[in-house]
């Protein structure tokens, strides 16, 4: 009796230890992972329509802004070290790579130039909008402006929880959680809360990475300072109580199936 009792906790514990491919395939469609030798292979099967986002600055975003000009070169260091002290003693890109912190209100401010609203604005639209007021002070003027703090934090059932800062603003979901070092083999892809700042509030959304579907949802992409958050499967909790004392609750079960033979006797 106690053998059978260990063979079937043996077997209750490798059915409830698997882990399917249906629950670890991203982005799956109908019944693709049974039939995939009817799949056609090298050609278009399906198409979608990319929902993308341009990110849009933010109080207390840090940027890169950049003035180039084809005047002349001593014109331009010196319309630099007008707005901004620190070029005096560097050139031009390095004293732009110190950043300008956009304030609560979504301004910048330089010495010359004033204060400049920037935020709302896409990077592209700050660019335009730098640029027109830098004008009026030297000729020719080009700038650039790139997201020197654009970051978010992944936990959860991944191989590395960690908060990750890009200069890529067009991340996509899975390409984020690729640099927290992707997820674990019992993480839920199914139910992958995030956690998103928007202006005064905070919103709360759980999206399904195992549907193909989500390549067209709105949150396909990932946004300034998202908290993303992994659950566990059941299994996890299974290998990690249920195995771990699989050897005391069978010597209890033995010990009494003894007792109870012994006393029948």
């Amino acid at each position: 009796m106690a053998r059978l009792v260990l063979f079937l906790g043996l077997c209750v514990w490798l059915l409830g230890a698997c882990v399917p491919a249906k629950k670890l395939v991203y982005y799956q469609n109908g019944d693709e992972l049974k039939h995939r030798d009817k799949v056609p292979k090298d050609s278009i099967l399906r198409s979608h329509a990319l929902k993308i986002r341009e990110y849009r600055i933010q109080p207390l975003d840090l940027l890169s802004v950049q003035f180039e000009t084809l005047t002349d070169e001593n014109d331009l260091f010196d319309f630099l070290s007008k707005i901004s002290p620190q070029s005096r003693t560097g050139n031009a890109s390095a004293a732009a790579a110190n950043g300008i912190l956009v304030n609560k209100d979504g301004e910048v401010e330089y010495p010359v130039l004033g204060k400049i609203k920037v935020g709302g604005l896409t990077l592209f639209e700050a660019e335009d909008s730098l640029q027109r007021v830098a004008s009026t002070f030297i000729s020719n003027v080009t700038v650039r402006v790139r997201m020197l703090n654009f970051r978010f934090t992944v936990l959860g059932e991944v191989n590395g929880e960690q908060t990750v800062i890009a200069t890529n603003t067009r991340l996509t979901m899975s390409e984020a959680i690729g640099l927290a070092g992707g997820l674990g083999e019992l993480a839920d892809r199914t139910h992958v809360k995030v956690i998103r700042q928007n202006e005064e509030k905070v919103d709360i959304y759980y999206i399904n990475l195992l549907e193909e579907k989500f390549l067209e949802s709105e949150y396909y992409y990932v946004q300034q300072n998202d908290v993303i958050v992994v659950p566990p499967l059941k299994q996890r909790t299974f290998r990690k109580y249920f195995v771990g004392n699989l050897g005391i609750i069978t010597t209890t079960i033995s010990f009494v199936l003894l007792i109870i033979t012994l006393a029948e006797r």
